[in-house]
């Protein structure tokens, strides 16, 4: 497999983990941290703006993992590559998150208020 694909499935699978978490927050109604936020990466966007950058995401893994080359979903070479980069961008979220949270002494992500 030519290396340029290699690169394709990796980064593929890294933006495919990356629209998961944006994604679901900003269904949900929560806010989340984005490259929009103020400070960016540190700050929270609404709900709205992680949609909008999980979709970003998505359209960028479409095009990576499904007309670079030719994946092949039966292929263990190629659903690994892109299961490698997925894994190392889900481990990178979870490692930013924490440390996040623990600059903010051990507080989660604020959630929206309760409607009475």
């Amino acid at each position: 497999m030519p290396w340029h694909n290699i690169a394709a499935y990796f980064f593929g699978g890294a933006f495919l983990a990356n629209f998961v978490p944006h994604f679901v927050a900003g269904v949900s109604g929560r806010s989340f941290h984005s490259p929009f936020a103020s400070p960016p990466f540190r700050g929270l966007s609404s709900p709205a703006a992680n949609i909008a950058w999980g979709l970003f995401n998505l359209a960028a893994a479409y095009p990576l993992l499904l007309h670079v080359g030719e994946f092949d979903i039966r292929s263990w070479l190629h659903v690994g590559v892109g299961f490698a980069g997925f894994g190392a961008m889900a481990l990178q979220c979870a490692r930013s998150i924490g440390r996040i949270r623990d600059e903010r002494g051990g507080k989660s992500i604020p959630q929206p208020a309760a409607n009475s």
